[in-house]
């Protein structure tokens, strides 16, 4: 009787995890693709905004990067505010002064558990623009970055507008298996704002009006999480404005950032993420995610109890084929868009690793604190 009803189960998650991943490609595939206006058109004046910390040996690329957009000078500030960086971080974006780049030291003395969200917030109340562009002190992007991000707001007066981030040089098989599998979280995170149910985002890449965020009264009420400046302040404005969010579907919209040299660094990453799980408003979401979860834990359990029972086992084959399938389907246009075909034979050890690393972080990135940039926090 248990093994039917283990069966049964199995099955169950099987075709909901089908028709979730199928779903969310019909999203990816209604985001039209951007197409990028000339220079000359643009009326938005935008501020670009960066919280850096301890970031001597990247920020002086992102700074040159934003430096070399084709977009006009009269409508552009670059602010970077500096988060108690202790080596020559601030030094060097200091060094850009002569160029426009403007700089804010954060001096908070009290223990923040969010100094990320102050940092931001220090930049927005400090701007002069219009439009909001947020990315990391980590990232490089190409000369059309901010053009498809202001022609797709101008287009269609978006109150936020998520755009994409991809992992580039690889040093290892490691960071290999992490692209395609960022490259799997940002199809989702822009597939849900294509069926017009935003979910997730990524603050390297995030575009909002000034006016919304103090409309919605900034990081108020989600300022106690380290994390979450993207995703729940994505939230925040969906719950207001559900059909005023894009995604900037175009290579031009590009940031690109290094995935993580070390398992470590990766788990620590992705406990950081998943721990905004726990701040999300819409049930429905975090009903989605529970039952993803436990998707990957019948796979397992059917593994396990397989070595003893030879019908659980093919159970395990078949919702690992299932996994497979979907996730390949869903995969398919994601490397196209990046240009990263050659990904895709990495996806049967990805997805079956990927069982393992859903169920721990799950659990642990709900569950205690955790180290991000030098400090414990949770």
């Amino acid at each position: 009787m248990a093994i039917q009803i283990l069966s049964g189960v199995t099955a169950i998650l099987c075709l909901y995890y089908g028709y979730v991943v199928l779903t969310l490609l019909k999203g990816w595939k209604r985001i039209p693709n951007c197409v990028t206006k000339d220079s000359t058109v643009f009326k938005t004046f935008v501020s670009v905004l960066i919280a850096a910390r301890n970031e001597e040996e990247n920020i002086a690329k992102t700074i040159d990067a934003i430096l070399k957009q084709h977009f006009p000078k009269e409508l552009l500030e670059v602010i970077i505010v500096n988060d108690h960086s202790t080596d020559r971080t601030a030094e060097i974006i200091a060094s850009y002064a002569d160029q426009g780049v403007r700089l804010i030291e954060l001096n908070e003395h009290e223990k923040l558990n969010s100094y990320k969200k102050k940092a931001i917030s220090e930049a927005i109340a400090d701007a002069k623009g219009e439009l909001m562009v947020a990315t990391d002190a980590d990232c490089v992007m190409g000369p059309n970055w901010l053009k498809a991000i202001v022609s797709l707001y101008e287009e269609g007066s978006y109150k936020l507008i998520s755009s994409p981030v991809l992992y580039h040089q690889e040093k290892s098989y490691f960071e290999k298996l992490q692209t395609l599998e960022f490259l799997y979280l940002i199809g989702l995170g822009a597939a849900s704002i294509g069926l017009r149910k935003p979910s997730t985002c990524n603050g390297a890449n995030l575009a909002y009006r000034r006016d919304v965020f103090y409309e919605l009264g900034g990081f108020n009420g989600i300022d106690d999480l380290a994390s979450g400046d993207d995703e729940l302040f994505l939230h925040k404005v969906a719950q207001k404005y559900p059909s005023d969010i894009g995604f900037c579907k175009s290579v031009d919209a590009v940031v690109y950032t290094e995935a993580k040299e070390n398992l470590k660094a990766f788990i620590r990453q992705r406990k950081r993420w998943a721990s905004k799980s726990t701040k999300y408003k819409d049930k429905k979401v975090v009903a989605l995610g529970i039952t993803i979860w436990a998707f990957n834990l019948i796979i397992l359990l059917n593994v396990v109890l397989g070595a003893f029972i030879p019908t659980l086992f093919y159970c395990f084959l078949g919702a690992l084929f299932v996994k497979i399938m979907v996730e390949l389907l869903f995969l398919i246009p994601m490397v196209k868009f990046a240009s990263r075909r050659s990904l895709l034979l990495n996806l049967p050890l990805l997805s079956l690793i990927h069982i393992f690393y859903i169920i721990y972080i799950g659990i642990a990135g709900n569950t205690g604190k955790y180290y991000w940039k030098g400090r414990k926090v949770k």
